[in-house]
């Protein structure tokens, strides 16, 4: 079923109903008060609906309430008739569609129908059960309850379909849930009508202040009991450190929102982050400093996700969920993506100590489909999104099912892998760049028209591409101040070490001209050599395009890291100069369709 269909199903059932409560009210309401003491009476009534509205009797969990008014609605149905109960709905829904504001004007309407059928529906049992108007027959009580049942079961077939059409939950599922928790309240309301009667009965108006009195003031005491219970269930269900959803509570609403999700077509993702080098930061300031650091990074992730009104929560220790309703695993994936750019723009103490130089998260993101059996699956396919992204490198964000399956390429890879590990002790941000860099040239390398001999060179290379600079000095390889003229010319040395390093194994030949000439420029002014134009190596101009785009959009001691957005334009600002303008193209296509940013979202 299409939306606009859904819709068009909605506005009809909405005016059906409507025009039913209007025909029911010129038909059984056509009336107005006859004398002053009636009038009087009924200004009463209206007043005392109204205030009632107002005051509802809340009861958790949070969005439940009792509503007084429907108690007045079937007193005036027992004592006056059912013309009476019409009018003083009619005054008090007009009253209250003008001073408040905050219901829509379609909410409006179908509070006003669906009133009007009950009442009507109320009413019709009443009488057919052989009641009274006007007298209140304690010994028979059959025509009370069934006009409680009547009331009762009009309000939740009416509500039932309404949820049914605007949410597209199966109808007896929407039956279910409005009945849940709500038979106690009607019978309230039956016991609160039948008492309101008598007093109506004996002393109208004394009776209507005494009954309107003791509902606010039982408004008043159940909100604030209802305040003691938020409070006690906040407790309950908040981390006490950051303020969020806890993990227990989180896969509460994760469970109800899944069953929810089954029985309709509704997207939605999950989000795992965990904050990289979170002990190295604790271990080096200790845990009240690390604590703040948790305080701050769910604060900031709580800001970002408001506006969406996705549910988040602290998980355990440095790891935080997100469930995303509505979204799917790549608009998920790209919102993460923004964040973790703001997050590595944004400075807290101490950082700098870590191997990025600035604040960083790896995330998972796993989408919902129906062949996931259960909860414990669904947090599984995130959680193994998550550690992949960190195995990547870190830094970085990672769909389920998007794994790098590179054939015939484990052996090599591994063997690189070893060199590669030898980053770790002494630059961890060359190691991580490297695992970026080999990931961005899998996925890039299956959209250009390249030999499986290239594509398989093009792989290793980038995985391999610094390993000259091994041979760089700790100290200025790790230097956060700017680097000398001096150093600089070190720096640049690493592709002729790493050019050595691999020539030295027969095996890796072809991966030399990679590891030599990805500095080098397309207008000739790169290093070693000067190369230019096509002098250069295809794979080594496909490399450099690859390489730069992740040096930008990483941090770096003495720039912000640019956005792929900014990225991309930098690319083609610097097509045909630093970079070969055939594959600038491609390459971008690569990244909006995988990896871009939201274009109406900014959460900066």
């Amino acid at each position: 079923m299409t939306k606009d269909l859904q819709v068009n199903k909605l506005y009809s059932f909405l005016a059906i109903l409507y025009l039913l409560g209007i025909f029911l009210y010129v038909t059984f309401g056509a009336y107005s008060f006859g004398n002053l003491s009636d009038w009087v009476l009924g200004y009463a009534l209206i007043g005392a609906t109204l205030v009632l509205i107002h005051y509802q009797i809340v009861l958790p969990p949070e969005g439940n309430s009792l509503s007084m008014d429907s108690a007045i609605y079937l007193a005036c149905v027992f004592v006056f008739g059912v013309k009476i109960a019409l009018t003083v709905l009619l005054f008090s829904n007009i009253i209250y569609f003008i001073y408040s504001r905050r219901d829509a004007w379609w909410a409006q309407w179908l509070n006003f129908s669906t009133y009007t059928v009950m009442i009507v529906g109320s009413h019709l049992a009443f009488i057919g059960l052989g009641g009274t108007v006007g007298e209140i027959d304690h010994t028979n009580v059959v025509p009370y309850i069934g006009a409680l049942t009547s009331y009762f079961f009009i309000n939740v077939l009416l509500i039932g379909l309404f949820f049914f059409l605007a949410r597209r939950i199966r109808l007896l599922d929407a039956f279910k849930g409005v009945t849940e928790g709500v038979v106690e309240s009607y019978l309230s309301t039956l016991l609160l009508s039948i008492i309101l009667s008598f007093l109506l009965q004996t002393a109208p108006f004394f009776g209507l202040i005494l009954f309107t009195s003791i509902s606010v003031l039982l408004s008043y005491a159940f909100k604030h009991h209802f305040t003691l219970y938020q409070e006690v269930s906040n407790k309950a269900n908040k981390d006490h450190l950051t303020g969020l959803n806890n993990h227990g509570y989180f896969k509460e609403i994760l469970e109800s929102t899944l069953d929810e999700v089954k029985q309709t077509d509704e997207v939605v993702s999950l989000a795992m982050i965990d904050i990289d080098d979170f002990k190295k930061y604790n271990d080096s300031h200790g845990h009240l400093q690390g604590d703040r650091l948790l305080t701050f990074f769910g604060q900031m992730l709580e800001e970002t996700c408001r506006e969406k009104e996705y549910v988040i929560a602290r998980y355990g220790g440095e790891e935080f969920v997100i469930l995303m309703r509505q979204t799917s695993e790549q608009d998920a994936a790209r919102f993460i993506d923004c964040f973790r750019k703001q997050v590595n723009d944004t400075y807290f103490d101490g950082v700098e100590l870590l191997p990025y130089g600035c604040l960083s998260f790896s995330a998972g993101i796993a989408g919902y489909s129906k062949d996931i059996t259960s909860l414990s699956e669904f947090l599984s396919h995130a959680d193994q999104a998550m550690y992949y992204a960190k195995s990547q490198g870190k830094n970085n964000t990672h769909i389920f099912g998007d794994e790098i399956n590179v054939i015939n390429l484990d052996q090599q890879i591994e063997e690189l892998e070893q060199q590669l590990q030898l980053f770790l002790g002494k630059d961890i941000y060359t190691y991580r760049h490297s695992k970026r860099v080999y990931k961005y040239a899998v996925e890039f390398s299956k959209l250009l028209s390249l030999k499986d001999s290239e594509k398989k060179t093009f792989i290793l290379g980038a995985l391999i591409h610094d390993i000259g600079k091994l041979e760089v000095p700790r100290h200025v390889i790790n230097k956060k101040e700017k680097l000398t003229k001096e150093e600089w010319e070190m720096i640049k040395k690493h592709v002729i070490w790493g050019r050595d390093i691999v020539a030295a194994n027969k095996k890796l030949a072809p991966l030399v001209p990679l590891v030599e000439l990805h500095h080098e420029r397309y207008d000739g002014r790169g290093y070693p050599h000067g190369l230019k134009g096509e002098e250069i190596p295809k794979l080594a101009r496909i490399l450099c395009i690859v390489d730069s785009f992740d040096a930008m959009t990483t941090e770096r001691p003495y720039q912000k890291t640019k956005s792929y957005q900014e990225a991309l334009c930098e690319l083609e600002l610097c097509a045909g100069t630093q970079f070969d303008p055939d594959y600038v193209k491609p390459f971008k296509q690569y990244i909006e369709n995988k990896y871009l940013l939201y274009e109406d979202t900014n959460i900066s």
